[in-house]
């Protein structure tokens, strides 16, 4: 299985980000919209590492498909074909009060915007003229002066992130694979992810060795009481902030737990962070962080997603582990044997 870390920090301290995870054995790195800039990070760490490169994810709905497929391309360029372009929805009071943006029908449009961006990608490999026409994007115009033409390292691939069955199902039909967001647990993804990844490449007339599926995970890593201590506390309050958030309830239901959802979402509104942490259990940590030494870490990924991912994204919320209990993770994590990068079993 292969792993990709964050990389961290400000713009000037990315570059020393990137080389501390090439050193820790990490096959990738992984950007998120928060912050900073999703895709700058990426220049930078493209020129200090050999590692795939993947934004983790760049928010679809306040963006062009056009812009996405310029950034892309030249992501795909620069890094010499090591790049994945990785997009995400976001929740309602996000898109519009924050990126002062529209929400709508957030998997047709999240859809959508996959297709439109594959449509462009055809458009200048000079598979099929530009003529996407959707309920939320149109292109139809790419003059030569505008088109890059085909990419010396072919389009990249284009994932999308999901958590519910709709985005799921979604993610299926249309993009090369799934980012499953980190809020999920075993069970969760047994009985709603996979069924839903089912029912997608069905109609897609797809298979699994079409399709990859890229796990994601709160990891509290620790080989002493005191360290994993304080990273279990930084999970919890993750794993509080997940569980605030409406659309999130579905995951709390899977396991009986979905009254605490509007109890959290209310607290959460009056800047109650220490009360909203307060609320979550051992039993939930357990339930939807990975958590114990890098070992037990490892069999904790493998027994959740490792039927069915290639790759798996590790976050350590609000804490820095060892640089020592990371690079045992990822070597631990390295060893286990679940779908292949073209999806087949080995």
């Amino acid at each position: 299985m292969k792993v990709h870390l964050q990389v961290d920090g400000l713009p000037t301290e990315v570059r020393d980000s990137a080389r501390a995870i090439a050193a820790l054995g990490a096959d990738g790195i992984f950007s998120f919209e928060g912050q900073h800039d999703v895709f700058f990070p990426l220049v930078l760490a493209a020129g200090e590492t050999d590692l795939e490169l993947m934004t983790n994810v760049a928010i679809a709905g306040p963006r062009s498909p056009l812009h996405l497929a310029h950034a892309a391309y030249d992501l795909q360029v620069y890094s010499g074909g090591r790049f994945r372009l990785g997009l995400g929805s976001q929740v309602r009071v996000h898109i519009e009060k924050r990126y002062g943006s529209q929400w709508g029908k957030p998997a047709n449009r999240m859809a959508e915007s996959v297709a439109a961006v594959k449509a462009i990608f055809a458009a200048w490999e000079r598979e099929a003229p530009l003529d996407f026409r959707g309920e939320y994007f149109t292109h139809t115009l790419m003059p030569p002066n505008f088109d890059p033409g085909p990419n010396p390292f072919g389009p990249p691939p284009v994932l999308m992130g999901a958590l519910g069955p709709v985005m799921t199902r979604r993610a299926a039909e249309v993009a090369d694979g799934l980012l499953v967001m980190p809020f999920n647990s075993t069970r969760h993804f047994a009985e709603r992810t996979v069924p839903a990844i089912t029912a997608g490449l069905r109609k897609s007339r797809r298979g699994l060795d079409q399709f990859q599926v890229i796990a994601q995970a709160m990891v509290a890593v620790g080989r002493t009481e005191a360290k994993l201590a304080t990273a279990v506390d930084r999970v919890a309050s993750l794993i509080a902030f997940y569980g605030s958030t409406p659309p999130y309830r579905a995951v709390l239901e899977v396991h009986g737990w979905e009254q605490l959802q509007p109890e959290l979402n209310e607290l959460s509104k009056q800047g109650k962070y220490a009360e909203m942490r307060a609320l979550i259990t051992e039993p939930m940590v357990r339930a939807y962080g990975i958590v114990g030494t890098p070992e037990e870490c490892a069999d904790q990924v493998r027994e959740r997603y490792g039927e069915y991912a290639s790759d798996v994204c590790c976050y350590f919320p609000g804490y820095a582990p060892d640089s020592a209990d990371i690079a045992d993770l990822v070597k631990a994590l390295r060893s286990i044997a679940g779908n292949s990068v073209t999806g087949e079993r080995t």
